[in-house]
C-alpha cells in the first residue's frame, strides 16, 4: 500500500492535527508549554551541571551546547517513546479502517518535529544572545536533522512492533533511554572522557561511534563552535563512517520489520 496516496495523506493530516490539539488540552497556557517545558528543564540542567558541577568550563558557549543537546535528545526520546505505544493506542482505528500502518509512526514523528522546530528556534535565539556567530556550516543542519529523524523513526518502528506483543518493553525502554542519555555527550563535553583532558581514550572513541553522539557533536560543531569535537576528529577514518550509515540502515530495517508484522496488529491488540 502506498504510504502517501490520497487516503493516507488525509489520515496523516488528521492524526497530526488531533495529536497536537490533545497534547496540551485542558492546560492553562496550552501550546506555550512547547517552549516552556524544554526551557525550564534546561534551566535545571544549567544550574546543576554548568554552575555547580562546572561541566564544560573550558568549552566556549557550553550553555548553548547543553541546550542544543537537550533539544536533540528530547526529539529522539519523544519519537521513540510515543512511537512505541502509538500502535496499541490506535487499536480501535486499525480495526475500523484499512490504511498504511507506518502512517501512525509518521504522525507521531511529525508532532515531535513541530516541537523540535520550535525548540530549535529557541536554541538559535539563545545562541545569538550568547554571542555565537553562525557560519556557512549551518547549511549542514537539514542533513543532520534528516539523519536524526531516520534514526529515531527506525528505532520507533522496532519498539512499536515489539510493544504490541510485549508490554513490559515500556519500563525496559525507559531505563535503557536513561542509560543511553548518559552514554551520549548531552550534559558533559566529550573532552571529559579524555585522559587528563587531552589524550583520547578508547571508550571516548567507542562512545563517538554512537549515532546520537555523532549527531549531537556534529550539530554543535556546525552551529556553535568548531571546538566541539566530532566523530571524524577522534575516530580512525576507517570506521568514522559507521554512525553516519547506521541511521538509514536502522530506518530501513525497522520499516521492513514493522511492515512484516503489521498485518497481525489489529488481531493481537
Amino acid at each position: 500500500m502506498n504510504f502517501f496516496d490520497k487516503k493516507n495523506k488525509i489520515l496523516l493530516k488528521e492524526l497530526i492535527k488531533t495529536d497536537f490539539k490533545l497534547r496540551y488540552q485542558g492546560s492553562a497556557i496550552g501550546y506555550l508549554w512547547s517552549i516552556l517545558k524544554p526551557v525550564l528543564l534546561f534551566l535545571v540542567m544549567y544550574v546543576v551541571f554548568v554552575r555547580f558541577l562546572r561541566f564544560g568550563a573550558g568549552v566556549p558557549h557550553f550553555a548553548v551546547a547543553l541546550l542544543l543537546g537537550m533539544t536533540v535528545w528530547n526529539f529522539f526520546s519523544e519519537v521513540t517513546n510515543m512511537g512505541m505505544i502509538s500502535i496499541v493506542s490506535r487499536g480501535d482505528l486499525m480495526r475500523k479502517i484499512s490504511f498504511s500502518k507506518p502512517i501512525i509512526i509518521f504522525s507521531v514523528t511529525a508532532n515531535a518535529l513541530i516541537n523540535f522546530g520550535i525548540n530549535l528556534i529557541v536554541v538559535l535565539a539563545f545562541a545569538l544572545i550568547n554571542g555565537v556567530w553562525f557560519t556557512p556550516k549551518i547549511l549542514f543542519l537539514p542533513f543532520l536533522t534528516i539523519e536524526l529523524i531516520l534514526l529515531s523513526v527506525g528505532i520507533a518502528f522496532f519498539l512499536a512492533t515489539l510493544f504490541v506483543k510485549y508490554r513490559d518493553l515500556g519500563p525496559v525502554w525507559e531505563v535503557f533511554l536513561q542509560a543511553f542519555m548518559y552514554a551520549t555527550p548531552i550534559i558533559y563535553p566529550v573532552t571529559m572522557l579524555f585522559t587528563n583532558g587531552t589524550g583520547v581514550t578508547w571508550y571516548a572513541r567507542i562512545l563517538m561511534l554512537n549515532p546520537m553522539a555523532q549527531i549531537v557533536q556534529d550539530l554543535r560543531y556546525t552551529l556553535i563552535d568548531p571546538v566541539n569535537i566530532t566523530t571524524w576528529q577522534i575516530v580512525p577514518m576507517s570506521v568514522a563512517w559507521i554512525p553516519y550509515v547506521l541511521s538509514p540502515i536502522i530506518f530501513l530495517l525497522g520499516l521492513t520489520f514493522f511492515n512484516k508484522q503489521s498485518s497481525k496488529f489489529a488481531e493481537i491488540i
